[in-house]
């Protein structure tokens, strides 16, 4: 007998666990905006340089007169003139501005605070030769999740998921509240940097927290839910954001809740599974009795005994005692095989993701606004996947969605920008199929790897993807060459990889692989399914 029958004796999806999958999500509406919070936070409001100290400037526009144009008639923002200039102002290369002599932005900038009225990029003058700044931040941010990602995917298998979920908690409440007070760029880095890191232990602890306490029937709904959470606190991120504008504020309101957070996650059962496999079987045994008398099991709950405990625990326990060895798994074809198909995609859809969602400045239009159209696409994509991957099966849904999006988004790069309404069309377009691959792509990476690496090979594809999404920021930066150049590679990244899929197996219906010789064997039938129909297509 396995452990997900003893969890249906003992209630199924009951009172405890509805309870502790609650209180484990509930931190997930405020988590998923530390990611996109410099949106807001590092907002590039409109500016132009600060004249001379000892200008005087009257009621005449004599502001004015110390501004070049440049080729759209604005005023120029790093550019002022040496002397104020009379008469007219002409765009860059006219008479006016062509013969007069101009300088840097040397006493500062005038930022337009009418939409920001504080951002790290006004309060810093993060613009102009520093213009970039704000993406190195954003870089940062992404290697912190990288390295969270790797360091509390191993500490939670060493001392268990609570302790580093509490702690990540922690981290969070401690570095973001800290961020708000930071007295320059570096130390505001410093602080991202540890809170992406609590991030990234917040993330992969409380999905795996609650998928070990919950029968297997619940986890297509359970992926749901944490894909729905993810959108409703971006769209939450948008009224908090409107509300509160000043950035030091709003960091404080979306990092301050995780104290709270912090003390009630202390109540949290540890995992019996990770009990049982650490060789704690009496503590796993006490959670479970727990988990009977809350969920108003008692005498279920009495009859429990170390040997019906060992009993249902038997096959995840030669199976936890038989995991081989990383290298071990990489001397097999099929693991590598697996690895490189799943590493394209992965790393692919994170780059567009994130690339996408911290560029919402570039599309022209509010950001609050687009912040929203993002966000109610992904609502709808959420249970467009769900339905697609029950019906179509994973690996169509996962190639259809990765090369609906790569086209939706190519397509935007390439309508001109008077063009507004299809160009950001086609992008909220693009952003919600690669929504719709997200959802796919997490079961699908589960229904691929067998039982002995699953958890490993969920850590590895996720990381490699947060490798992917660390890029975006330095892909952003390539605006400096053409303003849709970074559009052109988010949408040619989900594209390309979607012929990665052709090389993949359909898990949809199919029992999940336990060993290497399972997963080798699926590979198998699949090559020869592929020459069987050779023949008929030459034919």
């Amino acid at each position: 007998m396995a452990f997900d029958d003893l969890l249906k004796q003992l209630g199924g999806v009951g009172r405890f666990q509805q309870i502790q999958v609650t209180l484990l999500f509930l931190p997930l509406l405020l988590l998923f905006s530390h990611i996109t919070l410099q949106n807001f936070t590092a907002a590039i409001p409109a500016h132009h340089c600060r004249p001379q100290a000892n200008a005087s400037l009257g009621k005449g526009g004599e502001l004015e007169a110390w501004l070049p144009r440049d080729r759209q008639g604005q005023p120029a923002s790093c550019l002022r003139f040496t002397s104020p200039q009379s008469g007219p102002r002409f765009p860059n290369g006219s008479e006016a501005n062509g013969t007069a002599a101009t300088e840097p932005c040397v006493d500062g900038w005038i930022y337009d605070n009418s939409t920001f009225p504080s951002t790290i990029v006004t309060e810093w003058d993060l613009v102009c030769t520093h213009r970039n700044l704000p993406q190195l931040s954003q870089f940062i941010f992404m290697t912190g999740m990288l390295l969270g990602n790797l360091i509390f995917g191993n500490l939670t298998d060493r001392v268990g998921r609570r302790k580093v979920l509490t702690w990540s908690y922690l981290q969070l409440a401690v570095s973001g509240t800290c961020t708000a007070f930071t007295p320059n760029f570096t130390a505001y880095c410093a602080c991202r940097f540890f809170s992406s890191m609590a991030i990234s232990g917040i993330a992969t602890n409380s999905l795996t927290f609650s998928l070990e306490w919950l029968p297997i029937h619940t986890r297509p709904a359970l992926s749901l839910l944490y894909g729905l959470c993810n959108s409703l606190c971006q769209l939450s991120l948008v009224g908090m954001a409107y509300a509160v504008p000043d950035w030091r504020h709003l960091q404080l309101l979306v990092s301050l809740p995780f104290f709270v957070i912090f003390i009630y996650s202390r109540s949290f059962t540890e995992s019996a599974l990770w009990y049982f496999s650490s060789g704690r079987q009496d503590l796993s045994l006490k959670a479970l009795q727990r988990v009977a008398q809350i969920n108003g099991k008692q005498e279920e709950g009495a009859k429990l005994s170390m040997e019906l405990l060992q009993m249902h625990l038997q096959k995840n326990l030669t199976m936890n005692m038989a995991q081989p060895s990383m290298l071990q798994l990489l001397r097999s074809p099929a693991v590598r095989h697996l690895l490189l198909c799943l590493a394209p995609l992965w790393s692919s859809l994170n780059l567009s993701h994130f690339g996408l969602v911290m560029s919402l400045q570039s599309f022209g239009i509010n950001i609050y606004l687009m912040q929203v159209l993002f966000t109610s696409a992904d609502i709808l994509f959420h249970f467009l996947s769900f339905l697609t991957n029950k019906s179509l099966g994973r690996r169509s849904t996962q190639m259809a969605s990765l090369l609906l999006s790569g086209i939706c988004i190519l397509a935007s790069a390439m309508v001109p920008q008077d063009q507004l309404f299809l160009h950001i069309t086609m992008a909220v377009l693009g952003k919600g199929c690669i929504t719709g691959s997200f959802n796919c792509i997490i079961m699908y990476t589960g229904e691929l790897c067998p039982t002995v690496m699953r958890q490993r090979g969920m850590a590895l594809t996720t990381t490699l993807g947060i490798m992917g999404g660390s890029l975006s920021p330095l892909v952003a930066m390539t605006t400096e060459f053409h303003p849709s150049l970074p559009l052109f590679i988010y949408g040619a990244a989900p594209a390309t990889a979607s012929v990665v899929t052709l090389f993949l197996p359909e898990t949809q219906g199919q029992p999940l692989p336990n060993t290497i010789q399972d997963l080798e064997r699926r590979w198998k039938k699949k090559l020869e399914q592929e020459q069987q129909m050779v023949p008929l297509q030459a034919s």
